[in-house]
C-alpha cells in the first residue's frame, strides 16, 4: 500500500479564523495509483499533442496571413497598374480629341539630334523667287473686248482717239449648265421597187448606257465620280443636280448604279490577274458598313481590303477579316513579300505559303513607343529615345536610297544601315535583360523582339519600304467616303464601292485623269449596247501605248473618244 499526505484546511466555524492544517494520511490501493499515474500521463500526453497542435495551426495561421497579405499586395500592384493603364487611354484619348493632330514634339522636328536641316514649313518661303502665274493655256478661251461708254475727255468732251493694243487681264471660269439633248432622227422612204429596205427608213437610235434611260453618260459619269472619287454622299449630288434645273430621284440614282455593275466586273477580273502576277505587295483592312442581313453574321460590319502592287491597286470586300481573304486574294502565289502590320491573318497566310516573307511596318513598331510615352508619363523620355533611334534608321536607310546602285557610296551606306540594326538589337537585348525594365516597357520590347525578321526584311532588300504606308493611304479614300456616306445599303453597292475604289487608286499611280478614263469607257459601253468591250485592252494602265497613255493623263476637253 502507498501512503499519501493530504492537506486540509477546517475553517473556524464562529469567529472565521483559518485553523492550521491537518496532515491526513490516505491509504490508496496499488490500481488506483496506477489508474492515477496512468490519468497524469494521458492528460500530459493531451497536453502535448494540444500544444503541438496549437503550435502547427500558429504556423498555419502564419503562412496563411504571409500568403493573403502577398495577393492582396500583388492584387494591389495589378489595380494600380491598371489604373495607370486606364489613365493613358485617358490620356491618349483626350490628346486624340483636343490636342494636335502630329506625333511632333515639340522643339522641332525629330532629325535636328542628328545633325540633319530641320524641315522647312510648307508654302512659299518668304524671300524665295516665285514661278508667277500660272496662264493655264490648255483651257478654250473666250474673248470679250470692253471699252468706254463715252470716251472723252471729262473736262473739255474732245472725243479720245483709239489707242492700238489692249489692256488684257485674264480670269478662270467653270460653267456647270444641264440641258436636254433632243436626238432627230431624219426619216427616208424607198424609191425602188428592190423590196429590200422596209418602208422607211431612219438613222439608228443613239447609244445609252442604260436602255431605254434617260440620263446621258456625262450625267452616271459625275455620279460615279462625285460618290466614290470626291467622297460625297447621293442626296448631296441630287440636291445639287436639282439646284441645275434636274431633279432625279433617289430610287432612280440607285438603280442605275446596280445596273452599272456588270459593266466593270471584267475589269475587276484583269486587275486581280494583274495583281496576282506582281512579287510584291502592300496589304491593309477597314472597316465597312453593309446594311445588309447576312446568315450566321451579327451586325453590318464588314472589311474593305486592300493590297498595292507596283502597277495596281484592288480592293476586295468581305464579310471577315480572316486569312481566307488573303489566300482568295492571292490565289497562285507561293513566292513574293507582303508589307503589312502585325494582324495575324497574315502571319497565318504566311505560314501557310513558305514562299511568302512579311515585311512588318516600322511606323506601327514606332507607333507603340508613342503609344506607350503618352500611357506612362514615367517612361516618357526613354520611349522617346526609341522613337529617336527609329528615325535614325529611316534616315540611314533613305542615305541608302539616294545612292546609285552598284556604287561604292551604295556599299558604304548598306554597311552603316547593317550596323545600325545591329546596334539596334544589341539595346533591345540589353534593355530585356535588365530586371527593373518596367513591365510595359518590356511588352513593347518583346514584340519587337517576335517580330524582329519582318522588321529588318528591307535591309536586304532594298525596294521593300520600311513602313506600310501605301496601303495607309490607299484606305483613306474609302475612310472618307465611310465617314460621309456610312457605307453601303446593298452588297451589290459594296461591291461597287470596292470596284470604283479599285480604278481610281490604280489611276493615281499611273497619273491618269479618271474623268477622262470614265468617259471613254461608259462610251465603249453604251456603243456595244449596255456592255462592257470585248476588247479591255485600251483601258488597262499597264497595257496602254504611250500615246493611249499620255492620252488618258489629259484633260477631257483635250481627249478624241473616237
Amino acid at each position: 500500500m502507498n501512503a499519501l499526505v493530504l492537506h486540509r484546511a477546517n475553517a473556524a466555524a464562529g469567529e472565521g479564523k483559518v485553523l492550521p492544517f491537518a496532515e491526513v494520511q490516505v491509504t490508496l490501493s496499488k490500481q488506483e495509483h496506477v489508474a492515477l499515474v496512468w490519468a497524469a500521463n494521458y492528460w500530459k500526453a493531451q497536453q502535448g499533442r494540444t500544444a503541438r497542435r496549437l503550435h502547427e495551426l500558429e504556423a498555419r495561421y502564419a503562412q496563411r496571413l504571409r500568403e493573403v497579405t502577398q495577393q492582396a499586395a500583388e492584387r494591389e500592384a495589378a489595380l494600380v497598374s491598371q489604373i495607370e493603364t486606364l489613365r493613358g487611354k485617358v490620356r491618349d484619348l483626350q490628346r486624340r480629341l483636343f490636342g494636335r493632330k502630329s506625333e511632333r514634339r515639340k522643339g522641332g522636328s525629330e532629325r535636328q539630334g542628328r545633325g540633319v536641316a530641320a524641315r522647312v514649313p510648307r508654302g512659299q518661303q518668304r524671300g524665295t523667287p516665285g514661278h508667277g502665274r500660272r496662264r493655264e493655256a490648255q483651257l478654250p478661251e473666250e474673248v470679250e473686248v470692253v471699252g468706254l461708254d463715252s470716251p472723252c475727255c471729262p473736262d473739255c468732251g474732245l472725243e479720245l482717239r483709239p489707242f492700238p493694243g489692249t489692256e488684257d487681264s485674264e480670269v478662270l471660269e467653270i460653267e456647270v449648265r444641264a440641258y436636254r439633248r433632243k436626238i432627230c432622227r431624219r426619216r427616208y422612204r424607198a424609191q425602188c421597187n428592190c423590196g429590200r429596205l422596209p418602208g422607211i427608213v431612219t438613222a439608228p437610235p443613239p447609244p445609252r448606257l442604260i436602255a431605254r434611260g434617260k440620263l446621258g453618260l456625262s450625267v452616271w459619269e459625275q455620279v460615279l465620280l462625285d460618290k466614290f472619287l470626291y467622297g460625297r454622299p447621293s442626296h448631296r449630288l441630287l440636291r445639287e443636280l436639282a439646284d441645275y434645273g434636274v431633279p432625279i430621284a433617289p430610287g432612280t440614282l440607285a438603280g442605275g448604279l446596280q445596273a452599272l455593275v456588270p459593266l466593270f466586273a471584267p475589269l475587276d477580273q484583269a486587275w486581280v490577274a494583274q495583281l496576282r502576277g506582281q512579287a510584291h505587295w502592300h496589304a491593309d483592312e477597314t472597316r465597312w458598313a453593309v446594311f445588309v442581313e447576312q446568315p450566321g453574321k451579327i451586325g453590318h460590319r464588314w472589311y474593305l481590303w486592300v493590297f498595292h502592287a507596283p502597277t495596281v491597286v484592288h480592293y476586295v470586300l468581305d464579310p471577315s477579316r480572316a486569312t481566307k481573304v488573303v489566300a482568295g486574294e492571292l490565289v497562285g502565289v507561293e513566292s513574293g513579300i507582303i508589307s503589312c502590320d502585325r494582324y495575324s491573318a497574315y502571319k497565318k497566310f504566311a505560314r501557310l505559303h513558305p514562299g511568302v516573307l512579311l515585311a512588318f511596318c516600322w511606323a506601327h513598331q514606332r507607333r507603340d513607343f508613342l503609344v506607350l510615352a503618352n500611357a506612362h508619363p514615367a517612361l516618357w523620355s526613354w520611349a522617346m529615345g526609341w522613337v529617336d533611334a527609329i528615325g535614325e534608321l529611316y534616315h540611314r536607310n533613305g542615305l541608302r536610297l539616294q545612292a546609285a546602285a552598284g556604287s561604292v557610296e551604295r556599299a558604304a551606306q548598306q554597311a552603316a544601315l547593317e550596323q545600325a540594326v545591329e546596334q539596334l538589337a544589341s539595346r533591345r537585348d540589353a534593355a530585356l535583360a535588365d530586371p527593373q525594365l518596367a513591365p510595359p516597357a518590356a511588352a513593347v520590347l518583346q514584340s519587337m523582339a517576335r517580330h524582329w525578321p519582318g522588321l529588318t526584311l528591307f535591309v536586304a532588300h532594298p525596294w521593300v519600304p520600311m513602313d506600310n504606308s501605301a496601303a495607309e493611304r490607299d484606305a483613306r479614300l474609302p475612310v472618307v467616303g465611310r465617314k460621309n456616306f456610312y457605307g453601303s445599303g446593298a452588297k451589290w453597292a459594296g461591291q461597287l464601292a470596292a470596284l470604283m475604289y479599285s480604278l481610281f487608286m490604280t489611276f493615281s499611280l499611273w497619273q491618269i485623269n479618271p474623268r477622262t478614263w470614265l468617259r471613254a469607257y461608259l462610251q465603249a459601253c453604251a456603243d456595244q449596247g449596255n456592255r462592257a468591250p470585248a476588247d479591255l485592252t485600251p483601258f488597262l494602265p499597264w497595257a496602254m501605248d504611250a500615246a493611249r497613255l499620255a492620252a488618258m493623263r489629259a484633260c477631257p476637253a483635250g481627249f478624241d473618244t473616237s
